[in-house]
């Protein structure tokens, strides 16, 4: 039995995840990737600065040189893994160590960022702390949050490449990813220990496979999303507005519009099967995030993508995830025989 105070405790941490995911998503649109040069400092303070008078004139080139070496062995551990090719491109591309002039809002929007991220690491650190001191016995529960500190630790020092490389597109999609596998593992903690969340319910076969399916498009939808992102980047490298965005997409937005429908028809056979046991309420609430979702996308493509409506969007998408990975664990596909009975009762 676990103590409500654990229990609770890894709820809060998972609402931080959340919060650090928003965060991310925000740095992001706001194009506040770059306000802190350097990793885990800021301008090489724990409290940035207020202002550029606050830094010494040369701080460009001292930041800029600081990069060309975080670089040179990124590009080695690139290397390593065979990756050659890619290495070259990030070490050629002048884009990489351009160095961005000091801004106030910026740079406390993606100090902000970290500080969230500073409380979800901790979260997850007392988690396995905790579990040490109380639950050692319980294997799974130490290996998931041992796992859980490991791929949280992992994505921070990726934080630290994607600010080196200067926002390469493809680094940005694996951080955000990244943050996709720490949700999934929280929730898997969640499941272990939550005695509401432990109970299996008994549904359809083809409930499970159909949950299966919507969650693996979901996860494909995340990202054709990052790659319609990546496609924003370079358009706003070349000067291109909002307002001229959506009439340069290529057919990634497409798929990923079209994949949108697929998605919403499923997810309403989904709800018309469980109405006939109601035993699944979070499949309701999963369609209200993904009716929500779609709205956003809706307006991302004729609003000419506003900001907010990207964090939104994004942050739909996440909890749409979630609802339908812990859904998927959690339930327990009766027998063909047993299936049919139970619906036609």
């Amino acid at each position: 039995m676990y103590s409500k105070a654990f229990i609770r405790l890894n709820w809060i941490t998972l609402v931080f995840i959340f919060l650090v995911i928003i965060a991310g998503s925000v740095v992001r649109t706001s194009g506040s990737g770059m306000g802190c040069p350097d990793w885990p400092k800021c301008f090489g303070t724990w409290i940035p600065p207020t202002s550029e008078a606050q830094l010494p004139e040369n701080y460009r080139e001292v930041y800029g040189e600081k990069r060309v070496k975080k670089v040179e062995k990124f590009a080695k551990f690139l290397t390593m893994l065979g990756m050659k090719e890619t290495a070259e491109k990030i070490k050629k591309d002048p884009r990489t160590y351009q160095e961005e002039p000091f801004n106030a809002q910026r740079t406390w929007t993606e100090y902000g960022n970290r500080l969230v991220g500073f409380l979800a690491g901790n979260g997850v650190l007392i988690i396995l702390l905790w579990g040490f001191w109380k639950y050692r016995k319980d294997k799974r529960l130490i290996w998931l949050a041992f796992f859980n500190l490991v791929a949280i630790g992992l994505n921070g020092w990726f934080g630290s490449i994607v600010v080196a490389t200067n926002l390469v597109p493809w680094t940005i999609t694996v951080h955000m990813f990244l943050a996709l596998l720490v949700v999934c593992l929280q929730l898997l903690l969640i499941r272990r220990i939550s005695p509401i969340q432990q109970k299996t319910l008994n549904i359809a076969v083809g409930m499970k496979w159909l949950i299966g399916i919507i969650l693996a498009i979901t996860a494909y939808q995340m990202f054709l999303g990052t790659q319609v992102r990546e496609y924003i980047d370079q358009l706003t490298h070349q000067g291109l507005g909002r307002d001229s965005w959506t009439n340069q997409f290529g057919w990634t937005f497409f798929i990923h519009r079209s994949f949108s429908w697929a998605v919403l028809v499923l997810m309403v056979l989904l709800v018309f099967l469980n109405y006939k046991t109601d035993k699944v309420k979070s499949i309701y609430w999963a369609f209200l995030v993904l009716v929500i979702e779609l709205l956003g996308g809706v307006l991302l493509a004729y609003a000419d993508m506003p900001g907010f409506v990207q964090v939104s969007h994004l942050l739909c998408a996440v909890i749409l995830f979630g609802i339908l990975f812990l859904q998927f664990v959690r339930l327990k596909p009766l027998s063909k025989s047993l299936s049919k009975s139970s619906i036609r009762g």
